[in-house]
């Protein structure tokens, strides 16, 4: 089953699009089963420098890193990467992992090219096995990575690159410049200058960082996803972006990780969520006539929500929490059982946070023992930012640029000219993250930090993809299900036309 006509060329566009989720939750395993299934699958593109570098000093466990790192087209540099963090047999339980070096706004060639390599080999072994198209998930809130992991992206041959969280307005020329190898930049915002994209300019140049320049064979130009929130940000995006947009993912507000904050002033309901209303429903007419794909997401995996998606001129659904909760997921397993535990009983709990991410962005927290969802386990945790993805860039008094992090202490967040009341609340996701998807850091052999899970509104629809008998299922039972309903519906309307033709 595919997608509508509207494609403008986008030959079997998928129905279905796997969500990009966490850090290394949408893995290279559950990437690589949708998309062996015919849907897309979507690696997420965060912190992938930090994943690959966790990934070698735990072993490297089934060999895959070694594997995707043996065909990368320098093979220096991925040697280079496997020798100054791969670990035989493991790191000890209570030792602690090597850090990369910090994004900074001049970022070292061993982090540069640690970050091509990381993104290659990820997109790498989720096309492996199979000849369907794998798409990678970025967030334009977290832009010092961009150029270097879109173009380890491509390399690996990755088909859609998918970017919300901000506004991606440069992301398409980046993408035409990288076909031929050519050098890219990127604008980092940087509060306290004044001016779209701030004014520090970002650059990477493939001839310089790896070697591979304007003779090597050309790349291909992944088509490019802007996730939104709404018409107006398609609109603009279609009028305004550097180069082509192919289409939209609308998330709603009962998305998992991250959303859109409310239009209008921010209004809270008795327990501290944020309120949505008519000014943030998308107007699916207006966005219809901009003529471009677009995908509906934000509990589009409940029942008939693919064939109303369908049925409304999208070209399909985009699906997370459903894919976050299988077994093919990064998601660490002993809080994939719980959740899925706490939906068999009708406990399952998603919180929207306006403050628990530094990024500012309301951030959905699934109630999870032992995380930080636990508000005594949030405030034990030691304020720390070590890896620094959501930190925000700052021109300081000397005119240099700066960063800085609300999670981060308190006084230093205050040195560097931040409000201390903007610390309140928040956690450091960065890490908690690496830890849901059981990479968690070890602090002095004793403290192990605790996971953040993030999911979707609707963990107890996740009930029905659950095969009969079973307490687990996996990429395919959300696929099958998914279709069937459509399947169904088509046969019902067609008699003549057998199931296995649509």
């Amino acid at each position: 089953m595919r997608g509508t006509d509207t494609l403008k060329g986008m030959a079997n566009a998928p129905v279905i699009i796997q969500g990009g989720m966490g850090v290394g939750i949408s893995n290279w395993q559950l990437a690589r089963a949708v998309s062996a299934l015919g849907q897309l699958g979507v690696v997420s593109g965060t912190a992938l420098d930090h994943v690959l570098a966790r990934r070698l000093q735990m072993g490297d466990p089934g060999g895959h890193m070694r594997r995707a790192l043996d065909h990368f087209p320098v093979p220096h540099l991925a040697e280079d990467v496997w020798n100054t963090y791969y670990i035989a047999g493991g790191k000890a339980p209570t030792a602690s992992f090597a850090l990369p070096p910090m994004q900074t706004t001049e970022p070292s060639l061993e982090w540069l090219r640690l970050c091509v390599v990381a993104n290659f080999v990820e997109v790498f072994l989720a096309r492996e096995g199979h000849s369907h198209p794998v798409g990678i998930n970025y967030l334009e809130k977290i832009q010092i990575p961009h150029l270097p992991s879109v173009y380890g992206a491509m390399l690996a041959g990755v088909s859609y690159v998918l970017m919300g969280a901000g506004i991606p307005l440069k992301i398409p020329g980046v993408l035409d410049r990288y076909v031929h190898h050519e050098p890219a930049t990127y604008p980092l915002h940087v509060t306290g200058d004044d001016g779209e994209g701030g004014g520090h300019l970002l650059t990477f140049d493939p001839q310089e960082v790896i070697g591979v320049g304007p003779d090597a064979p050309p790349l291909t130009r992944p088509a490019f996803l802007a996730i939104i929130a709404s018409d107006v940000l398609a609109l603009t995006l279609h009028r305004r972006a550097n180069g082509r947009v192919d289409g939209f993912i609308v998330e709603g507000p009962t998305a998992g990780g991250h959303n859109a904050p409310p239009r209008g002033a921010l209004q809270l309901t008795a327990d501290g969520e944020p309120i949505y209303g008519p000014r943030d429903e998308v107007n699916l007419e207006k966005l219809r006539a901009i003529g471009l794909p677009f995908w509906l997401a934000g509990g589009a995996a409940a029942p008939g929500k693919l064939q109303e998606a369908l049925d409304a001129g999208a070209s399909g659904i985009q699906v997370g929490t459903a894919f976050a909760l299988c077994d093919d997921s990064g998601l660490r397993d002993d809080a994939r059982q719980e959740l899925l535990q706490r939906a068999r009983t009708g406990d399952a709990h998603v919180f929207t946070s306006p403050v628990a991410s530094p990024a500012g962005f309301p951030f959905k927290v699934a109630e999870l023992p032992g995380s930080l969802s636990d508000p005594e386990i949030l405030k034990a945790r030691p304020r720390i930012c070590d890896l620094g993805y959501l930190r925000e860039a700052y021109r300081s008094d000397d005119g240099a640029v700066g960063f800085r992090c609300p999670a981060e202490p308190v006084n230093l967040y205050a040195v560097k000219g931040g409000d201390p009341e903007a610390t309140t609340g928040r956690a450091c996701i960065c890490n908690a993250l690496m830890a849901s998807a059981g990479l968690p850091q070890v602090r002095a052999g004793r403290y192990t930090e605790p996971p953040i899970v993030t999911m979707g509104d609707d963990v107890q629809g996740t009930m029905r993809f659950l095969p009969s008998g079973e307490t687990r299922y996996d990429a395919a039972d959300v696929v099958r299900v998914l279709l069937a309903e459509c399947d169904a519906r088509a046969a019902a309307q067609n008699p003549a036309i057998p199931v296995s033709a649509l």
